[in-house]
């Protein structure tokens, strides 16, 4: 065979046309060499002669797509110095684009003796692990352009791509669990029409089963177990593992983006799938262990673990960094993603043991043309000391605000002295992200995610129920904030289930009506659950899949969920692009009236409202005239008028309107405790009831709102159309919708006036 020297950028394998070009870094290695596999596991070893700056390569002529191929690399076995370089281990390219096989639980695969661990265990690899697989990288997107759809009309979908497909019955059976499954007309005409704008999907770059997982007869459905961080999950393809699983990702994309939705992935730079000392050698570790994992610093055979998976990556290595932004970038310019949310993203953040938002992470990130214009999200947590970092992640970044998830859950589950929190949270959390020059939408505001109860948990289930992991209940969240309103778990009995409902429904409510980015857990619009398992990260089963067999109850949620998000599509006071003025965020005074907390009498909320331990109701106000932020052409925007009455409380209330000198209507457009939507009209001093634990939600239509709003609206559609390629059923979204001064579509729908109250 031909070898040629090739060069050392890019890393990884390279096919041009014509042959492929191989390059792997290792400072340590004495000599690497690479191996071409064949269909019978025959290997043939070419020694890289060409090193430039630890950079060791080659160029093949005439190895083409679908060849399989690893790493032996020779140096230091050395474990107290930090050195794991094992040549009887044959390793994943860390730049591998795809990834072919699955890790077996085998010896081979460890360079320790499972009897002895202190002896060397030299087995050869192959057979027992994943091999690397060149790709074709040629791939014809047509038309492709990403949505960009801005922060603040987002509306991000979380979803594990196998759990979604899995049971759903309008797509075949052969694509269902795959890539081509999740890019079925059946899943993107239903997120469509629920009207979110970014599916961020948990993660899909290739993982590993842990072992102790296999034993067990589980698996890692979640897939936070990286092992390559370019490759598509293989397993999630339809049609092989030889390169199909790239098209097929690819191919999903575009039909998300034809439909004006974005794509997220949730990636996992924090660790790798070798996990600790004892962990198996698959790729990284044999490399160069040092440059790539953070070791302890007086017990380098240790790796220092801020995860709780075993390993940290080093960030305080370049060649991690350049792993990392090589990983990122490929990902938006050759797989066409719109953004990432960052898993246990504070352990990114780490120079030393500390997490520094002035890090060499965040620096890089910064200044990167590609990556910095893309969503980026963070967790902004991991399990070391000093991990929880919500509000401190410098600016570009939005985070999960757990501080939000935490609030929204003890409101309505009836804790006391929440009330001055519950503001905070529902106007932006200013005070965690305006001090960093971040605006509203920093906040990714959310009740539930993967990891813990479903929303339909959340109020059924007071206590985990996590026997089927066989942890004899060790694992998952044990302070979940969960209320199971009488029963745990399933009952028949009507007003719990009602009061249930209402809490589903207030939760909703609450979510898409707060300043900021709201996601929505897949499942939980429709009433998903996993029967009081808060932690389903090894159930790769109908416990974990979303079950699309609906009940009566969970149409009536999607019903709700759906024209919730319509109405805040709709409704710009929703979703503001500025934080409120004065003190206004935080139940306080504003500065220009755009928003004002109200006690149920009517009365501006005073000090000693917010203070009463026992204060569990409360009425905003939201000012249409007052959004203070022009629309694209800078005119002005105009919005209806809003009364929200929160009631949280135990006990029925009467909620009293807001006198003025004008005579104004108001509107009931929406109430947690109706089947279907209210229609009550009422006039400016009058009362209205509010049920316990339970949204009421009155609109004033401005007459005035339409002809502004129609500017913008025919500005952007016209952009959408030059910009986004046609999609079967799509449409193009407006900037800030057009609204009938009467009765508005895009408000949620209502029935019929039942009564009218009038002075």
């Amino acid at each position: 065979m031909e070898v040629w020297p090739g060069k050392p950028y890019p890393l990884g394998a390279t096919y041009d046309g014509t042959g492929t070009n191989f390059a792997i870094f290792s400072s340590v290695a004495d000599k690497i060499e690479l191996c071409l596999i064949d269909d019978d596991l025959n290997e043939k070893r070419i020694e890289l002669k060409e090193v430039d700056a630890h950079v060791w390569h080659c160029y093949l002529p005439g190895i083409r797509p679908g060849q399989r191929y690893g790493f032996r690399v020779h140096g230091p076995y050395d474990p107290a110095a930090g050195h794991r370089c094992d040549p009887s281990k044959i390793l994943l390219d860390p730049y591998a684009k795809a990834i072919e096989g699955q890790v077996e639980n085998h010896q081979a695969n460890f360079s320790y003796d499972f009897f002895d661990n202190s002896k060397r265990s030299e087995l050869d690899s192959l057979g027992h692990t994943m091999l690397s697989v060149v790709i074709n990288p040629f791939f014809d997107w047509g038309h492709d352009r990403p949505p960009k759809h801005p922060y603040h009309k987002s509306v991000i979908y979380e979803a594990h791509l196998k759990g979604m497909t899995q049971l759903h019955p309008e797509i075949p059976e052969s694509l269902r669990g795959t890539y081509m499954g999740m890019a079925h007309p059946a899943m993107v005409d239903y997120l469509k029409e629920l009207g979110v704008t970014a599916v961020e999907l948990m993660p899909i770059h290739q993982y590993v089963n842990d072992t102790s997982l296999i034993e067990k007869g589980l698996s890692n459905y979640w897939g936070y177990n990286t092992i390559g961080f370019f490759a598509p999950q293989n397993t999630y393809s339809s049609s092989g593992e030889r390169g199909s699983q790239v098209d097929e990702f690819k191919s999903m994309v575009k039909a998300y983006h034809a439909a004006d939705i974005e794509v997220i992935l949730d990636v996992v730079y924090n660790h790798t799938a070798e996990g600790n000392h004892m962990g198996p050698t698959l790729s990284f570790r044999g490399i160069d262990n040092s440059a790539y994992y953070r070791l302890v610093e007086d017990d380098k055979a240790h790796y220092f673990d801020t995860t709780g998976t075993g390993n940290s990556l080093n960030m305080s290595s370049p060649h991690s960094l350049q792993l990392i932004m090589d990983s990122l970038r490929y990902w938006v310019v050759d797989m066409h993603v719109d953004g990432f949310r960052f898993d246990l993203a504070s352990t990114l953040a780490r120079e030393l043991h500390a997490v520094d938002k002035l890090s060499s992470f965040f620096d890089i990130i910064q200044q990167d043309p590609i990556i910095s214009q893309v969503k980026l999200i963070a967790e902004p947590w991991d399990v070391g000391e000093g991990g929880y970092n919500v509000g401190e992640f410098p600016p570009l970044w939005t985070e999960w605000n757990g501080d939000y998830r935490d609030t929204m859950r003890d409101f309505w589950r009836g804790e006391p002295s929440v009330l001055s929190e519950f503001a905070s949270r529902f106007a932006g959390s200013s005070d965690l992200y305006e001090h960093s020059g971040r605006r509203p939408f920093a906040s990714i505001n959310f009740i539930t995610a993967h990891d813990g109860f479903t929303l339909r948990d959340l109020v059924s289930y007071n206590h985990k129920h996590n026997d089927a992991n066989g942890e004899d209940g060790a694992d998952g969240e044990n302070h979940n904030r969960s209320w199971n309103h009488g029963v745990e778990g399933h009952t028949d009995d009507p007003e719990i289930k009602a009061l249930r409902m209402r809490q589903i429904k207030n939760f909703f409510t609450t979510l898409l009506t707060s300043q900021g980015v709201p996601m929505i857990s897949h499942g939980d619009e429709i009433g998903r659950t996993q029967n009081g398992n808060n932690n389903t990260y090894a159930q790769d089963n109908e416990l974990s899949w979303v079950n699309w067999e609906l009940d009566a109850d969970q149409i009536e949620i999607h019903r709700f969920v759906r024209e919730l998000i319509a109405m805040r599509r709709d409704h710009p006071v929703f979703r503001r692009r500025r934080f409120f003025q004065g003190d206004a965020g935080r139940g306080g005074e504003s500065e220009l009236g755009d928003i004002m907390w109200f006690a149920n009498n009517g009365q501006v909320m005073a000090d000693e409202d917010w203070d009463t331990w026992y204060a569990r109701s409360v009425m905003v106000y939201l000012n249409g005239d007052r959004i203070a932020e022009p629309d694209a052409r800078g005119n002005p925007v105009l919005d209806d008028d809003f009364l929200l009455a929160f009631n949280a409380s135990e006990e029925d209330l009467d909620f009293t309107i807001p006198a003025t000198d004008e005579e104004q209507k108001w509107v009931e457009v929406l109430s947690t405790d109706c089947e279907a939507n209210c229609a009550d009209e009422y006039m400016s001093g009058d009362t209205f009831p509010v049920k316990s634990r339970s949204i009421t939600i009155l609109v004033r239509y401005r007459a005035d709102r339409h002809s502004l709003l129609d500017i913008d609206s025919s500005e952007e559609a016209e952009q959408t159309a030059s910009s986004v390629p046609e999609a079967k059923d799509s449409e193009p979204a407006a900037e800030e919708p057009v609204a009938d001064a009467d009765a508005p579509a895009s408000t949620v729908k209502a029935k019929p006036a039942k009564t009218k109250k009038s002075r």
